[in-house]
């Protein structure tokens, strides 16, 4: 009988690593997508309003501000904040 292995391969902390980035990003993008209705609220922006400023169409807004699409970039990220006169801060922080 051969020897068993005590606790995840590698591939499985491969997996778990990748479920928990993909997880973060999710988080943040529901947080910005919030950030982003609360300043259009706070402006009484509508979605049409805010397309406009942004040169793009309202379906491009709707996915930027669906928690559920993975599609934000940051050119999209930085033209919202850019149209609502605000600007993107991102940076490193210790895991």
């Amino acid at each position: 009988m051969g020897k068993k292995h005590i606790g995840s391969s590698f591939d499985d902390f491969l997996g778990e690593e990748a479920i928990l980035e993909a997880s973060t990003a999710v988080a943040m993008k529901r947080v910005i997508a919030w950030q982003i209705a609360q300043e259009m609220k706070a402006q009484q922006l509508t979605k049409t309003d805010l397309a406009k400023r942004m040169h793009t169409s309202r379906a491009a807004l709707n996915r930027l501000l669906d928690e559920n699409d993975g599609s934000l970039t940051l050119t999209t990220l930085a033209s919202a904040a850019a149209a609502l006169g605000k600007r993107v801060n991102l940076q490193l922080a210790p895991a």
